[in-house]
Protein backbone atom coordinates (compact mmCIF):
# COMPACT_ATOMS: atom_id res chain seq x y z
CA UNK A 1 0.00 0.00 0.00
CA UNK A 2 2.74 2.38 1.06
CA UNK A 3 4.78 1.66 -2.49
CA UNK A 4 1.47 2.21 -4.46
CA UNK A 5 1.30 5.77 -2.53
CA UNK A 6 4.90 6.28 -3.26
CA UNK A 7 4.97 5.59 -6.79
CA UNK A 8 1.61 7.85 -6.78
CA UNK A 9 3.64 10.44 -5.51
CA UNK A 10 6.49 10.48 -7.58
CA UNK A 11 4.28 10.54 -11.41
CA UNK A 12 2.33 13.33 -9.62
CA UNK A 13 5.58 15.27 -9.07
CA UNK A 14 7.00 14.34 -12.26
CA UNK A 15 3.21 15.81 -14.47
CA UNK A 16 4.11 18.68 -12.24
CA UNK A 17 7.32 19.25 -13.28
CA UNK A 18 6.77 18.81 -16.96
CA UNK A 19 3.17 21.41 -16.98
CA UNK A 20 5.95 23.77 -15.54
CA UNK A 21 8.62 23.31 -18.51
CA UNK A 22 6.27 23.09 -20.44
CA UNK A 23 4.55 26.22 -19.65
CA UNK A 24 8.15 28.05 -19.24
CA UNK A 25 8.97 26.75 -22.54
CA UNK A 26 5.56 28.30 -24.24
CA UNK A 27 6.62 31.59 -22.25
CA UNK A 28 9.40 31.61 -24.11
CA UNK A 29 7.89 31.00 -26.89
CA UNK A 30 5.28 34.40 -26.63
CA UNK A 31 8.05 36.67 -25.71
CA UNK A 32 9.29 39.65 -28.34
CA UNK A 33 12.26 39.95 -28.43
CA UNK A 34 14.46 42.98 -29.64
CA UNK A 35 16.43 43.01 -32.57
CA UNK A 36 18.02 45.25 -34.53
CA UNK A 37 20.92 45.61 -37.21
CA UNK A 38 24.50 46.63 -36.74
CA UNK A 39 25.04 50.64 -36.76
CA UNK A 40 27.38 51.72 -39.39
CA UNK A 41 29.53 55.05 -38.62
CA UNK A 42 32.58 57.06 -38.88
CA UNK A 43 34.06 56.22 -35.52
CA UNK A 44 38.10 55.97 -33.37
CA UNK A 45 39.60 53.80 -31.74
CA UNK A 46 41.94 53.85 -29.09
CA UNK A 47 45.25 52.38 -28.90
CA UNK A 48 47.54 51.85 -25.97
CA UNK A 49 51.32 51.36 -26.08
CA UNK A 50 53.36 50.88 -22.25
CA UNK A 51 55.90 53.70 -22.53
CA UNK A 52 59.29 55.31 -20.65
CA UNK A 53 59.13 58.28 -20.25
CA UNK A 54 62.25 60.42 -20.41
CA UNK A 55 63.59 64.09 -19.42
CA UNK A 56 64.39 65.93 -22.84
CA UNK A 57 67.98 66.12 -20.96
CA UNK A 58 69.18 64.06 -18.64
CA UNK A 59 73.16 63.75 -18.42
CA UNK A 60 75.80 62.69 -15.59
CA UNK A 61 77.89 65.50 -13.45
CA UNK A 62 81.41 64.13 -13.25
CA UNK A 63 84.05 65.52 -11.75
CA UNK A 64 87.12 66.94 -14.17
CA UNK A 65 90.11 66.99 -11.67
CA UNK A 66 91.06 65.35 -9.04
CA UNK A 67 90.87 66.14 -5.37
CA UNK A 68 88.76 66.34 -2.16
CA UNK A 69 84.97 67.55 -1.94
CA UNK A 70 85.09 70.24 0.21
CA UNK A 71 81.46 71.66 -0.81
CA UNK A 72 78.16 70.67 -2.14
CA UNK A 73 75.66 73.74 -2.03
CA UNK A 74 72.61 71.84 -3.38
CA UNK A 75 70.49 68.84 -2.29
CA UNK A 76 69.28 66.24 -3.65
CA UNK A 77 65.85 66.89 -5.53
CA UNK A 78 66.51 70.97 -5.98
CA UNK A 79 65.80 72.83 -8.85
CA UNK A 80 68.62 74.56 -9.69
CA UNK A 81 69.37 77.46 -12.52
CA UNK A 82 72.31 77.09 -15.12
CA UNK A 83 75.45 78.71 -13.70
CA UNK A 84 74.56 77.44 -10.12
CA UNK A 85 77.23 76.38 -7.99
CA UNK A 86 76.87 72.27 -7.21
CA UNK A 87 79.94 71.22 -5.85
CA UNK A 88 83.43 72.43 -4.59
CA UNK A 89 86.36 69.82 -5.27
CA UNK A 90 89.86 71.24 -3.28
CA UNK A 91 91.38 74.25 -4.96
CA UNK A 92 94.42 74.85 -2.93
CA UNK A 93 96.57 73.19 -5.45
CA UNK A 94 95.18 74.86 -8.46
CA UNK A 95 95.15 78.08 -7.11
CA UNK A 96 98.59 78.31 -6.22
CA UNK A 97 99.41 76.60 -10.01
CA UNK A 98 97.19 79.76 -11.06
CA UNK A 99 99.20 82.10 -8.52
CA UNK A 100 102.76 80.43 -9.89
CA UNK A 101 101.86 80.95 -13.69
CA UNK A 102 100.46 84.74 -12.91
CA UNK A 103 104.24 85.43 -11.57
CA UNK A 104 105.51 83.38 -14.47
CA UNK A 105 103.63 85.83 -16.77
CA UNK A 106 104.51 88.72 -15.21
CA UNK A 107 108.67 88.03 -15.56
CA UNK A 108 107.74 87.35 -19.08
CA UNK A 109 105.86 90.15 -19.69
CA UNK A 110 109.02 92.32 -18.28
CA UNK A 111 111.23 90.60 -19.74
CA UNK A 112 109.41 91.51 -23.16
CA UNK A 113 109.45 95.17 -22.34
CA UNK A 114 113.03 95.53 -21.47
CA UNK A 115 114.18 93.20 -24.78
CA UNK A 116 111.61 95.43 -27.24
CA UNK A 117 112.52 99.05 -25.50
CA UNK A 118 116.34 97.26 -26.23
CA UNK A 119 115.50 96.75 -29.97
CA UNK A 120 114.09 100.00 -30.80
CA UNK A 121 117.84 101.69 -29.40
CA UNK A 122 119.32 98.48 -31.67
CA UNK A 123 121.05 97.45 -29.02
CA UNK A 124 119.61 93.59 -29.31
CA UNK A 125 118.37 92.16 -32.69
CA UNK A 126 115.11 91.26 -33.61
CA UNK A 127 115.32 87.66 -32.64
CA UNK A 128 115.84 88.59 -29.20
CA UNK A 129 112.29 90.29 -28.74
CA UNK A 130 111.07 87.60 -31.22
CA UNK A 131 112.12 84.96 -28.46
CA UNK A 132 111.08 87.28 -25.48
CA UNK A 133 107.57 87.64 -27.10
CA UNK A 134 107.32 84.32 -27.90
CA UNK A 135 108.21 83.19 -23.72
CA UNK A 136 105.43 86.08 -22.70
CA UNK A 137 102.87 84.08 -25.12
CA UNK A 138 103.89 80.98 -23.69
CA UNK A 139 103.68 82.30 -19.90
CA UNK A 140 99.94 83.73 -20.91
CA UNK A 141 98.76 80.33 -22.39
CA UNK A 142 100.05 78.42 -18.98
CA UNK A 143 98.18 80.92 -16.72
CA UNK A 144 95.29 80.31 -19.10
CA UNK A 145 95.35 76.80 -18.63
CA UNK A 146 96.05 76.86 -14.99
CA UNK A 147 93.23 78.67 -14.70
CA UNK A 148 90.87 75.79 -16.86
CA UNK A 149 91.82 73.71 -14.17
CA UNK A 150 91.26 76.01 -10.96
CA UNK A 151 87.47 75.98 -12.37
CA UNK A 152 87.28 73.14 -13.24
CA UNK A 153 87.26 72.31 -9.44
CA UNK A 154 83.91 74.09 -9.20
CA UNK A 155 81.19 71.83 -11.09
CA UNK A 156 77.98 73.93 -12.09
CA UNK A 157 74.77 73.43 -13.07
CA UNK A 158 74.73 73.33 -17.16
CA UNK A 159 71.06 74.14 -17.50
CA UNK A 160 68.06 74.84 -16.10
CA UNK A 161 67.24 71.03 -14.16
CA UNK A 162 66.77 68.81 -11.34
CA UNK A 163 69.04 67.07 -9.24
CA UNK A 164 69.36 63.47 -8.47
CA UNK A 165 70.50 61.47 -5.80
CA UNK A 166 74.29 62.31 -4.56
CA UNK A 167 76.66 59.75 -5.76
CA UNK A 168 79.80 61.22 -3.63
CA UNK A 169 79.49 62.96 0.02
CA UNK A 170 81.34 66.05 1.49
CA UNK A 171 85.08 64.48 2.08
CA UNK A 172 85.51 62.09 -0.16
CA UNK A 173 88.57 61.63 -2.54
CA UNK A 174 87.02 62.08 -5.74
CA UNK A 175 88.55 60.66 -9.30
CA UNK A 176 89.04 62.73 -12.38
CA UNK A 177 86.18 61.83 -14.81
CA UNK A 178 83.87 60.36 -11.40
CA UNK A 179 80.06 59.96 -11.09
CA UNK A 180 78.60 62.61 -8.81
CA UNK A 181 75.53 63.24 -9.87
CA UNK A 182 73.04 63.30 -12.42
CA UNK A 183 70.50 66.44 -13.60
CA UNK A 184 67.03 66.35 -15.93
CA UNK A 185 65.81 69.12 -17.60
CA UNK A 186 62.05 68.80 -17.57
CA UNK A 187 60.88 71.11 -19.54
CA UNK A 188 59.38 68.86 -21.85
CA UNK A 189 59.63 64.96 -21.68
CA UNK A 190 60.61 62.32 -24.50
CA UNK A 191 58.03 59.33 -24.24
CA UNK A 192 59.53 56.42 -26.03
CA UNK A 193 57.21 53.14 -27.54
CA UNK A 194 56.97 50.29 -29.63
CA UNK A 195 54.77 50.07 -32.29
CA UNK A 196 54.16 46.53 -34.68
CA UNK A 197 55.12 46.65 -38.63
CA UNK A 198 51.53 46.80 -39.76
CA UNK A 199 50.42 49.74 -37.33
CA UNK A 200 53.29 51.53 -38.19
CA UNK A 201 52.31 51.86 -41.39
CA UNK A 202 49.01 52.60 -40.95
CA UNK A 203 50.14 55.17 -38.68
CA UNK A 204 52.92 56.44 -41.91
CA UNK A 205 49.93 56.25 -44.32
CA UNK A 206 48.02 58.42 -42.27
CA UNK A 207 50.87 60.91 -42.24
CA UNK A 208 51.49 61.08 -45.74
CA UNK A 209 47.52 61.72 -46.65
CA UNK A 210 47.23 64.61 -44.12
CA UNK A 211 50.95 65.85 -43.81
CA UNK A 212 50.41 66.37 -40.59
CA UNK A 213 51.76 64.89 -36.89
CA UNK A 214 49.65 62.66 -35.12
CA UNK A 215 48.72 64.24 -31.40
CA UNK A 216 48.33 61.77 -28.58
CA UNK A 217 47.72 61.59 -24.82
CA UNK A 218 49.74 60.01 -21.96
CA UNK A 219 48.10 57.40 -19.27
CA UNK A 220 49.63 57.70 -16.24
CA UNK A 221 49.87 55.73 -13.94
CA UNK A 222 47.28 56.92 -11.56
CA UNK A 223 45.16 55.88 -14.11
CA UNK A 224 44.84 60.06 -15.04
CA UNK A 225 45.69 61.54 -18.24
CA UNK A 226 48.38 63.86 -18.85
CA UNK A 227 46.78 67.47 -18.71
CA UNK A 228 49.37 67.98 -22.42
CA UNK A 229 48.87 66.25 -25.27
CA UNK A 230 52.14 65.24 -27.24
CA UNK A 231 53.34 64.81 -30.79
CA UNK A 232 55.21 61.89 -32.54
CA UNK A 233 58.47 63.32 -34.23
CA UNK A 234 61.03 61.18 -34.43
CA UNK A 235 60.77 57.22 -35.78
CA UNK A 236 64.07 54.97 -35.21
CA UNK A 237 65.34 53.64 -38.33
CA UNK A 238 65.21 50.04 -37.49
CA UNK A 239 62.67 47.36 -36.66
CA UNK A 240 63.67 45.14 -34.00
CA UNK A 241 63.87 42.24 -35.59
CA UNK A 242 63.23 39.64 -32.96
CA UNK A 243 60.17 41.58 -31.71
CA UNK A 244 58.95 43.15 -35.44
CA UNK A 245 58.44 46.99 -33.45
CA UNK A 246 59.88 50.03 -34.49
CA UNK A 247 60.19 52.82 -31.31
CA UNK A 248 58.09 55.84 -31.65
CA UNK A 249 59.66 59.34 -29.63
CA UNK A 250 56.82 61.42 -28.85
CA UNK A 251 57.41 64.76 -26.90
CA UNK A 252 55.16 66.12 -24.35
CA UNK A 253 55.52 70.09 -23.05
CA UNK A 254 55.82 69.65 -18.72
CA UNK A 255 55.91 73.11 -17.93
CA UNK A 256 54.82 72.34 -13.86
CA UNK A 257 57.24 69.55 -13.74
CA UNK A 258 55.02 66.91 -13.11
CA UNK A 259 56.31 64.31 -15.03
CA UNK A 260 60.21 62.86 -14.30
CA UNK A 261 62.50 60.84 -15.89
CA UNK A 262 62.25 57.26 -15.45
CA UNK A 263 57.94 57.04 -15.18
CA UNK A 264 56.43 54.94 -17.14
CA UNK A 265 52.59 54.73 -18.57
CA UNK A 266 50.60 54.48 -21.93
CA UNK A 267 50.61 56.52 -24.79
CA UNK A 268 47.55 56.82 -25.99
CA UNK A 269 46.33 57.44 -29.67
CA UNK A 270 43.08 57.61 -31.74
CA UNK A 271 42.52 55.77 -34.85
CA UNK A 272 39.68 56.91 -37.19
CA UNK A 273 37.83 53.86 -38.84
CA UNK A 274 35.44 55.09 -41.67
CA UNK A 275 31.55 53.34 -42.00
CA UNK A 276 32.19 51.05 -39.14
CA UNK A 277 30.06 48.27 -38.22
CA UNK A 278 29.05 48.86 -34.59
CA UNK A 279 27.22 45.85 -32.41
CA UNK A 280 26.27 46.11 -28.79
CA UNK A 281 28.93 43.58 -26.70
CA UNK A 282 25.80 41.83 -25.17
CA UNK A 283 24.44 40.92 -28.47
CA UNK A 284 26.85 38.25 -28.68
CA UNK A 285 28.23 35.12 -27.13
CA UNK A 286 31.33 32.91 -26.98
CA UNK A 287 31.90 29.06 -27.42
CA UNK A 288 35.53 28.05 -27.66
CA UNK A 289 36.82 31.25 -27.87
CA UNK A 290 34.83 32.11 -31.04
CA UNK A 291 32.53 34.99 -30.97
CA UNK A 292 28.79 34.39 -31.94
CA UNK A 293 25.54 36.28 -33.06
CA UNK A 294 22.37 34.94 -33.64
CA UNK A 295 20.87 36.29 -37.07
CA UNK A 296 16.88 36.16 -37.44
CA UNK A 297 16.57 35.28 -41.46
CA UNK A 298 13.00 35.79 -43.32
CA UNK A 299 11.40 33.24 -41.19
CA UNK A 300 12.18 34.81 -38.29
CA UNK A 301 14.43 31.97 -36.93
CA UNK A 302 17.49 32.41 -35.47
CA UNK A 303 20.40 30.99 -36.75
CA UNK A 304 23.86 31.35 -35.09
CA UNK A 305 26.47 33.04 -37.16
CA UNK A 306 30.31 33.55 -36.72
CA UNK A 307 32.00 36.85 -36.17
CA UNK A 308 35.14 38.61 -36.01
CA UNK A 309 36.17 41.43 -33.82
CA UNK A 310 38.08 44.20 -35.46
CA UNK A 311 38.26 46.27 -32.38
CA UNK A 312 36.61 46.92 -28.63
CA UNK A 313 34.80 49.86 -27.29
CA UNK A 314 33.24 50.11 -24.17
CA UNK A 315 30.15 47.92 -24.71
CA UNK A 316 30.75 47.90 -28.01
CA UNK A 317 31.99 45.37 -30.59
CA UNK A 318 33.76 46.60 -34.10
CA UNK A 319 32.74 44.05 -36.95
CA UNK A 320 35.47 43.06 -39.10
CA UNK A 321 33.74 40.28 -40.36
CA UNK A 322 30.65 37.99 -40.43
CA UNK A 323 27.89 40.73 -40.51
CA UNK A 324 26.69 43.77 -42.98
CA UNK A 325 24.80 46.26 -42.05
CA UNK A 326 21.35 44.77 -43.19
CA UNK A 327 21.38 41.94 -41.17
CA UNK A 328 18.91 41.35 -37.94
CA UNK A 329 20.52 40.57 -34.79
CA UNK A 330 19.31 39.18 -31.43
CA UNK A 331 20.35 41.74 -29.14
CA UNK A 332 18.69 40.40 -25.70
CA UNK A 333 17.40 37.52 -24.03
CA UNK A 334 19.95 35.54 -25.80
CA UNK A 335 20.57 32.68 -22.98
CA UNK A 336 16.12 32.43 -23.55
CA UNK A 337 16.59 30.82 -26.61
CA UNK A 338 17.93 28.17 -28.67
CA UNK A 339 19.41 28.14 -32.57
CA UNK A 340 16.76 27.22 -35.41
CA UNK A 341 14.13 28.34 -32.89
CA UNK A 342 11.75 30.59 -34.47
CA UNK A 343 10.62 33.90 -32.19
CA UNK A 344 8.53 36.72 -32.55
CA UNK A 345 10.60 39.91 -32.55
CA UNK A 346 10.36 43.95 -32.38
CA UNK A 347 12.52 45.57 -34.34
CA UNK A 348 15.03 48.32 -32.89
CA UNK A 349 16.34 51.01 -35.55
CA UNK A 350 20.12 50.69 -34.99
CA UNK A 351 21.28 54.08 -33.46
CA UNK A 352 18.49 53.53 -30.83
CA UNK A 353 19.82 50.01 -29.85
CA UNK A 354 22.74 51.42 -28.74
CA UNK A 355 22.15 55.40 -27.10
CA UNK A 356 22.25 53.86 -23.96
CA UNK A 357 25.74 52.89 -24.08
CA UNK A 358 29.31 54.37 -24.34
CA UNK A 359 29.59 55.14 -28.39
CA UNK A 360 32.73 57.12 -29.88
CA UNK A 361 31.14 57.81 -32.93
CA UNK A 362 29.87 61.33 -34.81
Amino acid sequence: MNSIKLITSILLLHLLASCNHHNEHQGHLDSTFLVSSPYKSDTSIVKSYVCQIHSYRHIELRSQEKGYLTGVFIDEGDFVKEGTLLFQIMPSLYEAEVAKAEAEAQLAKIEYDNTKSLADSNVVSINELLMAEAKLNKAKAELDLAKVHLGFTQVRAPFDGYIDRFRVRPGSLVDEGEWLTSMSDNSKMWVYFNVPEAEYLDYQSQMINTDSTMNIELLMANQKIFSHKGRVETIEADFNSETGNIPFRATFPNPKGLLRHGETGNVLIQEPIENALIIPQKATYEVLDKKYVFVVDEDSVIRPRNIKIASELPHLFIIEEGLDENDKILIEGLRKVKKNQKIKFEMMEPKKSIKNLDLYAE
